[in-house]
């Protein structure tokens, strides 16, 4: 039972040496002279044995002093670096009371460490030559200055005079169409002209185009020697071949 209590005994005083060196470190400001809204950076060095983790808790800000962000952890050579990123938003002396630091073993054993208080003098970015700085009053309303009224009246009558032609243009009258340009007939060729050139069927097809002018002239009843000529007339204009006279039947058709 003796020997029992000797070793927790000695295993308290282990801790409380491992312990201590942790809590040695204190809080440091960078940079050491901030003023009022610089980003305050809050460092402590945390020893911790081979294969441990840190986990720092959270930071919640005061009315003066606001918190930046989650804290960040380096690894340093002599341990572990904490930073919390902080602002202040007033001149003087602060002291802010930071969160436990847990140390998280491999084997799941987790023990925390005080977070302590940090403590950073801000400077003011007003000036010392104003003491108490008062606000000032509004300023009044400018007086503006004399404006001459012809100008905006001869731009807003050139305006509608412009809208007016313009309305007007678009409701013109339409022009007249132009007649279009005279193109002389011209003289139609002799069936001689084309029956020399080889051109039977365009002989008979015109002679045709007569015949049936002619029997819708006529009427109901045509002569019946116009059916006639108007049916040899097709026959050679759509024959491959035909033995009759297209001269003559285009004389006759003339007639």
């Amino acid at each position: 039972m003796t020997r029992a209590l000797t070793l927790l005994a000695l295993a308290a005083v282990v801790m409380a040496w491992r312990r201590a060196p942790a809590q040695a470190d204190e809080w440091t400001a960078t940079p050491a002279h901030p003023t009022v809204g610089d980003t305050v950076w809050l460092v402590r060095r945390i020893d911790a044995p081979p294969g441990w983790r840190l986990r720092p808790g959270k930071l919640t800000g005061g009315e003066d002093v606001e918190s930046l962000g989650d804290a960040g952890v380096l690894r340093a050579a002599e341990g572990w670096l904490v930073r919390y990123p902080i602002v202040a938003w007033a001149p003087g002396a602060h002291e802010v009371i930071l969160p436990p630091i847990w140390r998280l073993a491999p084997d799941g054993r987790a023990d925390s460490l005080p977070g302590g208080v940090a403590r950073l003098q801000v400077a003011s970015v007003i000036p010392d030559s104003l003491r108490q700085p008062e606000p000032r009053n509004a300023i009044g309303p400018l007086r503006l200055g004399r404006r001459r009224p012809l100008l905006p009246i001869a731009a807003l009558g050139l305006a509608l005079a412009l809208g007016a032609g313009a309305l007007a243009w678009r409701r013109r009258a339409p022009r007249p169409p132009s007649p279009p340009p005279h193109v002389p007939v011209e003289r139609e060729g002799p069936d001689a002209r084309w029956l020399a050139a080889g051109e039977p069927k365009a002989v008979a097809a015109r002679a045709a185009a007569r015949v049936r002018a002619a029997i819708t002239r006529a009427g109901p009843r045509p002569a019946p020697a116009l059916a006639e000529v108007l049916e040899q007339l097709e026959r050679i204009e759509f024959a491959a071949a035909h033995e009759a006279d297209v001269a003559a039947l285009a004389s006759r058709a003339r007639a």
